[in-house]
């Protein structure tokens, strides 16, 4: 099985943000950087479905010179070779751009399987997987928490809906999949797997011409803090009792 895996470089989740002067972007020169997490559950997902079936795993992502660091972590982990569809621009292109940019790099190659992150950690659009699909011209299915491969009909696969449910459904290859943090659980590279990316193939692609972004960023803001005392009252039951409330209802941390 030849399976593509889509990986996106974001901001640490450690790094405190800071935006440009038109505040239009984040100050990339500040920013330290890190494989996107949901995509990294796609990658261990590809790396158990090849040592069950067999094939090659093949990591791609569009993006500045700085994106090869995730691509050789990738490598590292186990993925066969690499794309880099390299381009300045696309550092904060939006999901149609990327997935663009991503479908015209992965045409010729003919994947069985093509597996995203749900979304990423920064802007958490959650579009590019199923604009990729589209633009591939395969069957998507999103949310996914367990995949079973079957010899005959393709894929049976677990998707996670709201409120505790799930649907299994199932997909034709080729298809993409966009996949859950949590379906898995990931593995870190080995020395001996750091060694063997530095000799691994990482194919660079120049971005397809006319890919103009559907949407712009206005402004971005950082959020307000501000903090708040409240007063609870009556016996120790009762107070309990509201504060649970206050907790579930009101800070959502229950």
């Amino acid at each position: 099985m030849k399976i593509a895996v889509c990986i996106k470089q974001v901001p640490t989740r450690e790094w405190q943000p800071r935006l440009r002067d038109d505040k239009t972007w984040i100050r990339e020169q500040d920013v330290s950087y890190e494989m996107n997490e949901p995509d990294a559950y796609a990658l261990e997902e590809a790396l158990r479905l090849r040592e069950k079936q067999g094939g090659e795993v093949v990591v791609c992502s569009a993006g500045p010179a700085r994106v090869q660091q995730v691509l050789r972590e990738a490598l590292a982990r186990g993925a066969d070779r690499a794309l880099h569809v390299e381009d300045d621009s696309l550092a904060s292109a939006d999901p149609c751009v990327s997935a663009g940019a991503l479908a015209a790099a992965m045409a010729d190659e003919k994947f069985d399987l093509v597996l995203t992150g749900l979304q990423s950690d920064d802007q958490g659009h959650g579009q590019t997987g199923v604009v990729l699909a589209e633009r591939l011209g395969i069957p998507h299915s999103t949310i996914i928490m367990e995949i079973q491969v079957q010899a005959a009909s393709g894929l049976r696969v677990k998707r996670e809906l709201e409120g505790g449910w799930f649907q299994w459904v199932a997909i034709p290859l080729p298809a993409l999949l966009t996949i859950q943090s949590g379906i898995n659980q990931l593995r870190y590279a080995t020395l001996k797997g750091i060694m063997a990316a530095k000799k691994k193939e990482i194919r660079k692609v120049p971005l397809s011409p006319g890919l103009e972004p559907s949407q712009q960023i206005v402004a971005l803001a950082l959020p307000t803090r501000s903090k708040q005392t409240h007063m609870i009252t009556g016996s120790p039951s009762e107070a309990a009792k509201e504060l649970v409330r206050r907790l579930r209802e009101e800070a959502r941390a229950l």
